[in-house]
């Protein structure tokens, strides 16, 4: 998911897609554990969007406390 992407979305679709993320993750980690996945970049991949979409739901926060 893309910077430009994640701007479009409104807060609350920010925070649902966060929880997304994170059950992917989670998941995604699980069935490494098990068995090796077939890209495992896709766990690095996971945790990055989930960076970025904090990233910016915090800089909109931080906005709005300033106005």
């Amino acid at each position: 998911m893309k910077t430009s992407e994640i701007n479009e979305l409104t807060d609350k679709e920010i925070v649902e897609r966060i929880q997304a993320e994170n059950e992917n993750l989670v998941r995604l980690k699980l069935n490494h554990a098990v068995s090796p996945l077939d890209n495992p970049m896709k766990i690095m991949e996971s945790r990055r969007n989930i960076a970025r979409l904090k990233t910016i739901l915090h800089s909109r926060e931080l906005n709005e406390n300033q106005n």
